[in-house]
């Protein structure tokens, strides 16, 4: 697959996907004869993996210290599940904040009439 239609298959930039692989985000893209960059099941995989975890907020530098795992081989297996541990940890971090936020604009959002013109930061929701 081309990067036209990989860019097309995953609403993401070329740019992007170039830059993930210079800096190692994700592992070196299969290529054709001529140089251009072919990818395969196994490069996609790596892109929706990595696509996965930016949208949860996870870091290019942690993308690349679990590549850089990664190529190291199978020795490096319980370091690249402690990876993912703490990454998980941090997602629900990140999620519990966000479910605090929803809660708080859905009370506003469903209470909306009883504010008062003016008054936005004291209505909120009971705990």
């Amino acid at each position: 697959m081309k990067i036209k239609a990989v860019v097309e298959k995953y609403q993401i930039s070329a740019d992007t996907l170039r830059y993930w692989e210079r800096v190692g985000a994700i592992p070196a893209v299969h290529r054709d004869q001529a140089g251009y960059r072919n990818y395969d099941q196994e490069d996609l995989g790596w892109i929706e993996f990595a696509q996965c975890m930016r949208e949860a907020g996870v870091s290019i530098d942690y993308l690349i210290e679990y590549i850089d795992l990664f190529r190291r081989g199978e020795a490096t297996r319980s370091a690249r599940q402690a990876l993912l541990n703490e990454q998980l940890v941090g997602i629900h971090q990140r999620l519990a904040r966000m479910q605090k936020t929803y809660d708080l604009i859905k009370y506003k959002a469903d209470h909306y009439e009883e504010h008062v013109e003016g008054y936005h930061g004291k209505l909120l929701p009971p705990k």
